[in-house]
């Protein structure tokens, strides 16, 4: 069976088109509630959201379906999406719903869950809920719905939740940094932990108006957090997405360090620790020099299809701890269920901290393989796989890369494109065999 309303994170969309319309939204809550009655008599479910204006009136429709299924529902107001899969688990309920469209503009919205242990759901579970989506609704009566409350010191908890996974005996004690969260879910809570972790910390995009989450600010637009640092002198600057699951780090030369050197980082802190890892995930987009990097170091690497979601879910299969994006997702499931901005900013400067160096020094010999990606719009119903100018020319850029870069073509999940992307050590070679690859596409 395929999936009519679930993409790869939740349901999104924009914000008064199905599905992200009041009405479908409560049917869905309802549906959600009927399913979790199956295995529990009175389940309790945590609702919170980023600062889209659209958050009211999805957080009413979702509280509304889940009552009226007889399920409680306890409120949290806006708080990053990890912070609602750790509140989650501390608070024993039985689903964690977010509301929100993560890095897109506030026109977007979307409704994600959370299992009681903190982590996404299956796909069997979102099968389960579009099928009693299908069936008429079962309102239960008046003695039997559920009740809401607001847990109004949410955003305290998760503050202490993300500082305890920095190490008690270090401090960020004379680090000058400074905060960019997008105008989003993070707006309370980011700026608050680096400051009680000893930082003297500047906020920039923490000012939310209901319409201007990821405008301008924030890990999509890392432009402003590089000018601030530069502004205020400050030694690093984070910035996070609309709900604070993705990181993007800056240092006071302006250089931006994506997920792929972030996520290098994070295995090398923990050898220095003596906790080498068994293997790290990265995804079909990680950078090669990143994958020889970690191989060099005795650390196995794989490849999971792109979306964090399925780094996630090969990290559980092999049992291993770090994987990430170049996006800046990046999970460290000895930490936390879920990927998390704050806490992966948190694994970088403790590994900062406890070495005495920079990011820079502490990435000294991992230079990135430049990159060339090119989208190519594929004419309907073409048939690019068995496109045998391609096959020959990919074969011919592969023999004449070897071990030193490596070609990706993949069709987009969304659009009609042909995602054509070409790595080598040297800018130019990537180009020029990119662009061939491009040419033998539009031959087909």
């Amino acid at each position: 069976m395929t999936r009519e309303y679930f993409g790869t994170d939740g349901i999104r969309g924009t914000v008064g088109q199905p599905p992200i319309t009041p009405d479908f939204v409560l049917r869905l809550a309802h549906a959600v509630g009927r399913v979790l009655k199956k295995t529990e008599s009175r389940p309790t479910v945590l609702i919170g959201k980023d600062t889209r204006i659209s958050g009211y009136m999805l957080e009413s429709a979702l509280e509304s379906g889940f009552n009226s299924a007889g399920v409680d529902v306890v409120l949290l107001g806006p708080l990053p999406t990890p912070g609602v899969a750790y509140l989650t688990r501390a608070q024993r309920a039985s689903l964690g719903v977010v509301i929100s469209a993560s890095h897109n503009a506030y026109p977007d919205n979307g409704i994600k869950f959370f299992s009681a242990q903190g982590t996404k759901l299956s796909d069997e579970w979102e099968l389960a809920v579009e099928a009693v989506l299908k069936e008429p609704p079962v309102w239960v009566d008046s003695k039997t719905l559920g009740k809401a409350r607001r847990l109004n010191d949410a955003p305290g908890r998760y503050i202490e939740f993300c500082k305890s996974t920095f190490a008690n005996d270090l401090t960020l004690r004379g680090h000058k940094l400074v905060i960019d969260a997008a105008h989003g879910a993070a707006y309370q809570v980011a700026p608050s932990v680096f400051h009680e972790l000893g930082a003297e910390v500047t906020s920039i995009g923490c000012a939310p108006d209901g319409l201007n989450i990821n405008k301008g600010f924030g890990a999509t637009h890392p432009q402003a957090l590089i000018d601030a640092v530069k502004a205020q002198g400050a030694e690093y600057g984070i910035a996070l997405d609309g709900d604070a699951d993705r990181l993007q780090l800056v240092d006071a030369s302006g250089r931006l360090f994506n997920g792929d050197e972030l996520l290098y980082l994070m295995a090398m802190e923990r050898i220095a620790r003596g906790e080498k890892p068994a293997g790290v995930v990265g995804t079909l987009m990680t950078n090669k020099a990143v994958e020889m990097a970690l191989k060099g170091q005795g650390i196995d690497f794989v490849r999971a299809k792109v979306g964090d979601r399925y780094v996630l879910e090969e990290l559980e299969k092999r049992r291993w701890l770090l994987g990430g994006e170049g996006s800046g997702h990046l999970l460290a499931l000895d930490r936390h269920t879920t990927g998390d901005g704050i806490v992966s900013a948190l694994q970088v400067l403790q590994a900062c901290v406890r070495s005495g160096r920079s990011v820079a020094e502490l990435l000294d010999g991992v230079t990135l393989f430049p990159q060339t990606l090119i989208n190519v719009r594929l004419a309907d119903g073409q048939d690019w796989k068995s496109n045998a100018s391609l096959a020959a020319e990919t074969q011919r850029a592969e023999a004449e890369l070897g071990d030193g870069g490596r070609v990706l073509i993949r069709a987009s999940g969304t659009e009609p494109l042909l995602r054509v992307m070409v790595e080598a050590r040297d800018a130019a070679q990537a180009e020029a065999c990119a662009q061939r690859l491009v040419a033998a596409v539009q031959e087909g």
